[in-house]
C-alpha cells in the first residue's frame, strides 16, 4: 500500500493550491476567502454536496461511494487557519498579509485533504460517504466545537472521524500516533492581586503586590512538584507578571497569567482546586486580595483504541515497517480536534514534515514532499474503512 501513483501525479496541481493558501493566510473565523476556494475546488472535483458556513466559516463536502452513500460515513477533518505572525521566510510564495502567516502547516493540511477529495471523488472506489471537513479557528477560536454546535455530526452522521497534522523533525514519510491521550487540555489563568500602594522607601506602610505575586508564582510550581503524582503530567506555567510603572512606587495592584497543561480530567480538576487554594491562602497571609480566574479551554486530545490501531495500520501501508510510531509521547500543546473525538471515536496522527523550523515560528514552512504522502494516507484509510463490495 504505497504512494498512490495517481496522488503522486496530482502534487504539483495541489503545491499551487497549498502555495496559493500559504500566499493568502486567514486567521480564526476570517477563513473567508480560503473557504470559499475550499468549496469551489470541491464543487469542480464533482463531490455530491458541498455546504459552506458551518460554524461561522467551515466548509463540509460529501463524497458518495459507488453504493451511492449507503452504510458507515467516515469524517475527515483539516485545519483552514493562519497565525498573527511576521512571516520570515523570504519563499517566493511567502505571506503577503502583514502579520499573518501559515506557521502551523493548516495551509497544506487543507491541500492535502482536497488532494484526497479530488482522487476519491474521481474513483469511487469505496461502499458508504465520506465527508470531508475544512475548519476555521483551530489555533484559539475552537472552530471544531463551532462546526460541532453547528450540527457537523448530526447533518452528516458521521461514525468515526479522523485527523492529521504535520510534524517538524520527523523524516517525510513517517508517522506517529498513541492511543488515549496525544496532547493536552489547555486551560487559561488571570489572577488579579490588589495590595495597598505607597513610597517604595517605606515598604511597611505597604501592602506589595509584587511581593505576593512573586510568592504565587513560586508555590504555583508545588502543583507538579508536590501535589501531582509523579507518573502524571501538568504543567503550569506563568507567563506575563505586570505591576507598576515606577522605580519608587509601591503598586496597588499586580497581575499574573499564564496556563495549564494536563493529559487527564482528573489531573485538570486537581490543578484547579490548588490554585484556587494557594491564591487564596497567599493573599490572605499578606494581607492582601487577590482573584483566580481560571477558563477552560480545549479538553485533552484523547485517541480511541481501535481507531488507533487502524490508523496506524494505514500508515504503515503507506510509510512501511518501522516508519510508524505507535507509542509517541504525548505533547503538552493542545488541539481542538479534541472536541470531535469526544463526540465520535476516532484518531489523530502526526506526518512527518522533515527537517523544517519548527511549529508556530516565522520561519516555518510546510513541506510539500509531504502532499503526495498525506493524500494517500486519507484515500487509503477511506478505501480500508469503506471497502467497495465486488461488482
Amino acid at each position: 500500500m504505497p504512494i498512490v501513483n495517481r496522488l503522486a501525479d496530482l502534487a504539483d496541481e495541489i503545491t499551487v493550491w497549498r502555495r496559493d493558501f500559504h500566499e493568502n493566510p486567514e486567521i480564526l473565523y476570517e477563513t473567508v476567502r480560503t473557504a470559499e476556494k475550499v468549496a469551489e475546488l470541491l464543487e469542480s472535483f464533482g463531490v455530491d454536496e458541498v455546504t459552506t458556513g458551518v460554524g461561522k466559516t467551515g466548509v463540509v463536502g460529501v463524497i458518495k461511494g459507488r453504493n451511492g452513500g449507503t452504510g458507515r460515513t467516515v469524517g475527515l477533518r483539516a485545519d483552514m487557519d493562519a497565525l498573527p505572525i511576521e512571516e520570515a521566510t523570504q519563499k517566493p510564495y511567502a505571506s503577503k498579509i502583514p502579520g499573518k502567516m501559515h506557521a502551523c502547516g493548516h495551509d497544506g493540511h487543507t491541500a492535502m485533504l482536497l488532494g484526497a477529495a479530488k482522487y476519491l471523488s474521481e474513483t469511487r472506489n469505496f461502499d458508504g460517504t465520506v465527508v470531508v471537513i475544512f475548519q476555521p479557528a483551530e489555533e484559539g477560536g475552537a472552530g471544531a466545537k463551532a462546526m460541532i454546535d453547528d450540527g457537523l455530526m448530526t447533518r452528516w452522521p458521521i461514525d468515526e472521524v479522523y485527523g492529521m497534522h504535520n510534524y517538524p523533525g520527523m523524516p517525510v514519510g513517517e508517522f506517529a500516533i498513541r492511543k488515549g491521550p496525544i496532547m493536552a487540555a489547555t486551560d487559561e489563568f488571570r489572577i488579579t492581586i490588589t495590595g495597598k500602594g505607597g513610597h517604595a522607601a517605606k515598604p511597611h506602610q505597604t501592602i506589595d503586590p509584587v511581593v505576593v505575586g512573586s510568592k504565587m508564582v513560586s508555590v504555583l510550581q508545588t502543583i507538579a512538584s508536590r501535589n501531582a503524582n509523579p507518573l502524571d503530567s501538568v504543567v503550569v506555567s506563568v507567563t506575563v507578571f505586570n505591576a507598576g510603572n515606577a522605580f519608587n512606587v509601591i503598586p496597588q495592584e499586580a497581575l499574573l497569567r499564564g496556563t495549564v497543561r494536563t493529559l487527564s480530567p482528573e489531573m485538570r480538576d486537581l490543578a484547579e482546586e490548588r490554585m484556587n487554594n494557594i491564591v487564596r491562602s497567599i493573599a490572605e497571609a499578606f494581607d492582601a486580595r487577590a482573584e483566580l480566574e481560571f477558563r477552560r479551554g480545549y479538553p485533552v486530545t484523547a485517541n480511541h483504541d481501535d481507531q488507533t490501531d487502524f490508523a496506524a495500520e494505514i500508515a504503515e501501508g503507506i510509510a512501511g515497517d518501522g516508519k510508524v510510531n505507535r507509542n509517541i509521547e504525548p505533547m503538552m500543546g493542545g488541539e481542538d480536534f479534541s472536541y470531535m473525538l469526544e463526540e465520535r471515536p476516532g484518531a489523530f496522527i502526526f506526518a512527518g514534515n522533515g527537517d523544517t523550523a519548527g511549529l508556530h515560528h516565522p520561519e516555518y514552512d510546510f513541506n510539500d514532499d509531504l502532499i503526495p504522502v498525506g493524500c494517500s494516507y486519507w484515500v487509503k484509510l477511506v478505501e480500508t474503512a469503506l471497502p467497495a463490495k465486488a461488482a
